[in-house]
């Protein structure tokens, strides 16, 4: 993806409400001086995003397949229309449908599994691993045993 000299990348960071979303609010100032795109299944995180973009999408699991669907074309529109430079995601399923849509346009990628999964990591990581450029959890042990990075935890 070509883009002009000394622009600011393009970040979508994309996650499920609750937990998912504050964690991944605790991270936003990672993403400083990049162009911030927020994708979430909670209309109302809105307020939480001050002037970055903000996109809805519907919340799935592999037990709502009609859902599922919404969900994946969804975040289909939402990167083809963000064109990403990185996707990051604190999951679930949606976090993982992004990276995995992400890279089939050459998106950087970045699954950080839940504080909440201390002994395995969830579904969606698991999944992320063969398809993420980074996976981490926030367990040391859980990412010894799964190949997935450990690098600190988000809270």
């Amino acid at each position: 993806m070509l883009r002009k000299k000394n622009t600011a990348p393009v970040v979508l960071a994309v996650s499920s409400g609750g937990g998912h979303w504050t964690q991944m609010q605790r991270l936003a100032p990672a993403f400083s001086g990049a162009d911030v795109h927020f994708a979430t299944t909670d209309a109302s995180a809105s307020e939480q995003v001050g002037a970055h973009n903000f996109y809805v999408y519907p919340d799935a699991n592999k037990s709502t397949p009609i859902r599922l669907m919404l969900c994946v074309l969804s975040l289909v529109w939402i990167v083809l229309r963000v064109r990403p430079d990185v996707i990051v995601s604190t999951g679930a399923a949606g976090g993982f449908l992004a990276i995995r849509i992400g890279r089939l346009i050459g998106a950087r990628t970045m699954f950080i599994d839940s504080i909440a999964n201390a002994r395995r990591l969830s579904v969606s990581a698991h999944l992320a691993l063969n398809v993420a450029d980074h996976v981490l959890s926030q367990w040391p042990g859980v990412a010894a045993k799964t190949g997935a990075e450990y690098r600190g935890a988000v809270i």
